[in-house]
């Protein structure tokens, strides 16, 4: 979740990029992660043929049908804990 929300916010990101804005995250876990989302369609791999090589990761449009709801769900837990700590 973290990796599509970053992604939706900042738009096609290089992998460098991405890494700074998940903190801790190794670099095992965020290819392996990357690669499960583009398996499973959720994120786009483009690949520059530049030297040096540039790869780019971006949100399908698959994704970007789900950030409303998400959104939503986002504002309903926000206002369940109100209601907890209350």
């Amino acid at each position: 979740m973290p990796i599509l929300c970053s992604l939706s916010n900042d738009g096609a990101t290089r992998y460098n990029d991405i890494k700074r804005k998940m903190g801790s995250i190794s670099n095992t876990m965020l290819a392996k992660s990357l690669k499960e989302l583009e398996e499973d369609g959720l994120v786009k791999r483009t690949e520059y043929m530049e030297v040096p090589i540039r790869v780019e990761y971006e949100i399908t449009d698959s994704v970007r049908s789900l950030i409303p709801i998400l959104t939503e769900l986002a504002v309903w837990g926000k206002q369940f804990k109100r209601k907890l700590i209350f």
